[in-house]
């Protein structure tokens, strides 16, 4: 049984598709930015993508880490 959340988080990685494709689109994210911080100009365009992808990652972020607790509390019980 996984006991702390960097365990827990391998263990839903490896068993739940949601929580698998929430992580594969949080990395996804996380490379998009990574572009458009790289570049040495960035248009009114890429201010807002990189915004919209901030607030995306957060809300995957989340959502991951309430899948954890949750994970925590179902054991718990």
């Amino acid at each position: 049984m996984p006991n702390s959340n960097q365990d827990v988080r391998q263990s839903l990685l490896a068993h739940d598709p949601e929580f698998r494709s929430l992580a594969e689109e949080h990395s996804r994210c996380e490379s998009e930015l990574e572009q458009i911080l790289e570049s040495a100009y960035r248009s009114a365009d890429d201010l807002l993508q990189e915004a919209t992808l901030k607030k995306r990652k957060l809300q995957l972020k989340d959502r991951m880490e309430w899948m954890v607790a949750h994970h925590h509390q179902m054991a718990s019980h």
